[in-house]
């Protein structure tokens, strides 16, 4: 999912909103959200079981933008699955017929890309940047070397008319209790995009921001994750990770590193 870069110091604090980093963070730690239940259940799914669970975790993102105000946010985790959906708030996948061990879904995911100006001193007198939700399908081929994963999303709000695309391996070592599981991947972001949420207009432009028209940019993506299961009910997780980004990312004048960098950790209990 690996060197993961020292964090700047942050502040604990519950967000006056439930937007931004806070869901941001919550999405990424559905998302990775350790696999070991959800691999032994797939049966069971498709004989009309189901399976939910709950629980409460902390996250911290170190964004890119220059100056930007990151914070440890608390996060909230609930996952629901069956024969028909899967469910990890704030995403949800609509199964699709299988094509042997290749899973299809449809997805819709909110993603928290955006920003105010109110976030960093150096992003005053830029408009917002909103948050947005991404539509579209993925594919999940689990095999005995690893899980392979891509995903093609779409803006469905319309705020940027963008695209995004993710290839992801990932494959997890079971040690008892334990469960190692690293990964990689490649996220393809498309011009407009880049161009929202990372561009500076004609009106934003400042003596030390000058205007920048965004292009298409590859980042990669390294991660590891760690899980242990106290029963077959309870589990808790630690995972981190680093996004090295795409020089159309990185050229932009908002932006101050190369690299984003995270971590999340959290309590799980299925019922």
């Amino acid at each position: 999912m690996t060197t993961v870069q020292p964090f700047q110091p942050y502040r604990l604090a519950v967000p006056k909103r439930l937007t931004r980093a806070g869901w941001f963070a919550g999405a990424l730690c559905l998302a990775l959200l350790p696999s070991a239940w959800a691999q032994n259940e797939q049966d069971k799914f498709k004989d009309g079981g189901s399976q939910w669970s709950m629980g409460l975790g902390a996250a911290m993102e170190r964004r890119a933008y220059r100056d930007f105000d990151d914070k440890a946010q608390p996060i909230p985790i609930l996952t629901y699955e069956n024969k028909w959906i899967s469910l990890g708030f704030p995403s949800i996948d609509i199964k699709l017929p299988s094509a042997g061990p290749v899973d299809f879904r449809l997805r819709a995911r909110y993603a928290n890309d955006g920003y105010e100006e109110s976030d960093s001193p150096y992003l005053e007198g830029m408009d917002e940047r909103k948050n947005s939700i991404w539509l579209g399908g993925a594919a999940i081929w689990r095999n005995d070397v690893a899980n392979v994963s891509a995903e093609a999303l779409v803006d469905g709000s319309g705020n940027s008319d963008g695209t995004r695309f993710k290839l992801q391996v990932d494959r997890r070592l079971a040690m008892g209790a334990w469960g190692f599981t690293p990964r990689a991947a490649v996220q393809i972001m498309d011009s407009r995009f880049v161009d929202y949420y990372y561009g500076v207009r004609p009106s934003e432009v400042r003596a030390d921001r000058p205007q920048y028209s965004g292009e298409s940019a590859t980042n990669i993506e390294l991660g590891f994750r760690t899980d242990y299961s106290f029963t077959s009910k309870q589990m808790v997780f630690l995972d981190m990770g680093t996004t090295l980004l795409g020089s159309g990312i990185k050229d932009s004048p908002l932006v101050e590193r190369g690299q984003q960098a995270g971590a999340r950790a959290g309590y799980v209990y299925r019922f």
